[in-house]
């Protein structure tokens, strides 16, 4: 039973910290005109060399084309263009989407912001507290997302 109670906090405490951060940056995103599913577009664009076929972002991000490429054709409405969409030079089927400079500007105007913030919180905790939390999460990630599989009957 009393693990139970536990099990109870825990999940509760966690969803809170998800949701809690979910809007925080959300937020972030929002001061700077982007929505939290297009700055993932970004930052995927960024770590996949700055390009990437459409039908391989909808399948990293696991979204249907159709989500993916209204998402793209937001991006690309921004004032100035923040990726751009190409035929691909070996397969005229393949769209390529690319981040434009500007694209690469506001993704590191956001990682700035994002890294600001948590330097104002990191600032309120001593410096036990910060090195308990690092251990921590680096052991939550250690345990459940790199060795845990997402769906537990798998």
């Amino acid at each position: 039973m009393q693990d139970d109670d536990e099990l109870a906090r825990i999940w509760k405490l966690l969803f809170e910290i998800v949701l809690d951060g979910e809007k925080r940056l959300a937020g972030h995103f929002a001061m700077h005109s982007l929505t939290t599913p297009q700055f993932y577009v970004l930052k995927t664009l960024i770590e996949r060399g700055g390009a990437c076929p459409i039908g391989q972002l909808a399948r990293l991000h696991g979204l249907t084309m159709p989500t993916m490429s209204g998402l793209v054709t937001r991006l690309e409405a921004q004032a100035p263009p923040l990726v751009t969409r190409s035929q691909a030079a070996d397969d005229r089927r393949s769209i390529i989407v690319a981040i434009t400079n500007d694209g690469r500007a506001r993704f590191a105007d956001v990682q700035t912001s994002l890294l600001e913030y948590l330097r104002a919180i990191y600032g309120l905790l001593s410096p036990q507290e910060r090195q308990t939390i690092i251990e921590y999460l680096s052991r939550y990630v250690d345990l459940i997302v790199r060795g845990m599989p997402m769906n537990p009957q798998s």
